[in-house]
């Protein structure tokens, strides 16, 4: 029997740029006269064969988590001076978000990917664009139940003073599903007006003008009226949770396929503003929920789960880690089976389904796991650090010697901490360097990708910078965001095509699944010790700042470019004698 050693396959087969599959291994090993058997791997041979396929993916969310957590810790240790509660535990759960972010981003890959780009190939052939249209909606309503920040919203009602905001903890209790089907509904919508936008080429600007109209408008009107005004924060910031690792790839895979099959997908504008219009129109929606609800007479208040009941009180799905298990089911399940359903009706044939049953199960355990570490690690990890800054200029209940420092000097460091803390964040997410190249190429290298990814995260930054500054003010959300916005808005007119799509998708690349519940965590945390209801709104600030920060940028990028080429032609016309 002739064999090939395992050390010769590994050299032959480069696991970084290829899938292996074990029934492939198998054709190695031949028998003369004798069919081929499945190949018997010893332990040592998985390893080796996983190994480096392990690592790659492991090291991109580790140089995303660690380097959060090492600022966090060390600013807590070294600046604000307390010790790390339960460090233990922060550590595993910290490991559980690397490790949960790892399986779900594969499974998401082998297990999710494929639907989207078969259904963008092939439903605009088999099915009118009406039929088209509205599987791309249920798409969008499906995606984001698994999107893994989403859960960051349904734990952050514990943290909100129900006695004086009890419609925004209803909207976080009771109408937690509903909230999260009226977020959906606005990245469906944005799908749907994403994929008639690369279909028949229509302007961004436009779109954000009619989006963001009735999004201000609306969010003046709950300011004008109590009960709704605390519930502004949340609006705008659920915006945020929505461009994550599920909704961006899968709903840009399926309009991006429509635009390509009626041979409008080659403009270089393709993928662009579907990011935008889904930060936008959840607001819209969000807003308009919490207006029905609060017209619907009392509000219900939840009563909130006593902290020290013994765990046999609770039903298995209310503990750790049932509760996950089913959040991890309810969000992945449903969204497989409509994509399942949608393709058998269009009679296509699930290609390699082996592999695409073992990346849904990879998302699932995944979102489990993530869920656990967000828990227990990165949330708790943000909403201690949070609870914790305003010691260095306020006095806080139960830290001893508050406040560290003078007032003046302690703001400053909160401020800082904040903007740090954003750029930090910003420059770690994947998706900004991807966006970096795409804009160098598309702009000939005039915006280069060192000079977007400094802007961006700096945008992002001082928006969450000034978040932090709402709350040590206690200063109506509105207050930021209609100057930060208007000042979009103002810079978007005077801005060209190519830089508007370029800008406001930057904002939704920033809030990735890392920075949004650790933002939103710390966000919390540091209201609650400031004694304010609640600390939403440090998201939708971070939104904004990118916007404006890259708009700026290319105005004065073209500027400095009509600059040279004016100089250019002063010393080329002084040269021939010619008068300019």
């Amino acid at each position: 029997m002739a064999r090939l050693r395992y050390g010769d396959l590994l050299r032959e087969i480069s696991l970084r740029e290829r899938e292996i599959r074990y029934h492939d291994i198998a054709a190695y090993e031949v028998e003369d006269g004798v069919a081929p058997r499945r190949l018997e791997l010893r332990t040592l041979d998985v390893y080796r064969l996983l190994k480096p396929y392990v690592s790659v993916r492991f090291s991109e969310q580790l140089r995303t988590v660690v380097p959060l957590a090492l600022y966090l810790v060390l600013f807590q240790l070294l600046i604000l001076r307390q010790q790390i509660a339960d460090s233990w535990t922060l550590t595993a759960g910290l490991l559980a978000v690397m490790v949960g972010l790892m399986l779900f981003m594969e499974g998401l890959k082998l297990g999710l990917m494929p639907f989207g780009e078969t259904l963008g190939n092939v439903l605009p052939s088999k099915a009118k664009l009406p039929v088209v249209l509205l599987v791309t909606f249920a798409l969008g309503v499906g995606v984001t139940f698994a999107e893994p920040a989403i859960g960051a919203l349904q734990t952050a009602g514990s943290s909100v003073r129900g006695d004086q905001a009890p419609l925004l903890v209803a909207l976080l209790g009771p109408y937690s599903q509903a909230l999260v089907l009226a977020v959906g509904a606005g990245v469906g919508l944005a799908a749907v007006v994403g994929t008639l936008r690369f279909l028949y080429g229509w302007s961004l600007k436009p779109l954000i003008y009619a989006t963001l109209a009735p999004a201000l408008a609306l969010s003046l009107y709950a300011l004008s009226r109590p009960d709704l005004a605390r519930t502004i924060g949340l609006a705008w910031d659920c915006g945020a949770v929505t461009t994550g690792p599920v909704t961006v790839p899968l709903v840009l895979a399926l309009g991006i396929g429509v635009a390509a099959s009626a041979g409008k997908g080659d403009s270089s504008l393709s993928g662009f503003g579907i990011v935008t219009l889904a930060s936008l129109m959840p607001v819209v929606c969000v807003l308009l929920l919490g207006i029905w609800v609060s017209r619907g007479g009392d509000v219900p208040v939840p009563t909130p789960v006593v902290p020290d009941a013994a765990p046999s009180e609770l039903a298995w799905h209310q503990q750790t880690p049932g509760v996950e298990v089913v959040m991890a089911l309810r969000a992945i399940v449903p969204l497989v089976l409509f994509l399942l359903i949608v393709i058998r009706l269009l009679r296509e044939r699930v290609r390699n389904p082996g592999t695409i049953a073992y990346g849904i199960v990879l998302a699932v355990l995944g979102m489990v796991v993530f869920n656990l570490g967000l828990s227990y690690g990165l949330a708790k990890l943000g909403s201690q650090a949070g609870g914790l800054v305003p010691s260095a200029f306020a006095e806080v209940a139960g830290i001893d010697g508050s406040p560290i420092y003078r007032y003046s000097l302690g703001a400053a460091i909160a401020i800082g901490f904040a903007l740090v803390l954003g750029i930090g964040a910003t420059l770690a997410e994947p998706a900004l360097n991807a966006l970096g190249v795409t804009v160098e190429n598309l702009t000939s290298g005039a915006f280069r990708k060192r000079m977007l990814m400094l802007s961006v995260s700096g945008g992002v930054g001082l928006g969450i910078a000034l978040g932090l500054l709402k709350i040590m003010l206690d200063l109506p959300l509105m207050y930021l965001i209609l100057p930060g916005y208007g000042l979009a808005l103002v810079l978007t007119a005077f801005s060209s095509e190519e830089f508007v799509n370029v800008a406001w998708d930057s904002a939704g690349v920033t809030t990735g699944p890392v920075t949004v519940p650790l933002v939103l965590a710390m966000g919390l945390g540091f209201g609650g010790a400031m004694g304010s209801v609640e600390g939403f709104g440090i998201l939708a600030m971070a939104s904004v700042g990118p916007i404006v920060s890259v708009l700026s940028l290319g105005l004065y990028t073209k500027w400095a470019a009509r600059r040279r080429h004016r100089a250019e032609d002063l010393v080329a016309g002084a040269g021939t004698g010619a008068t300019p």
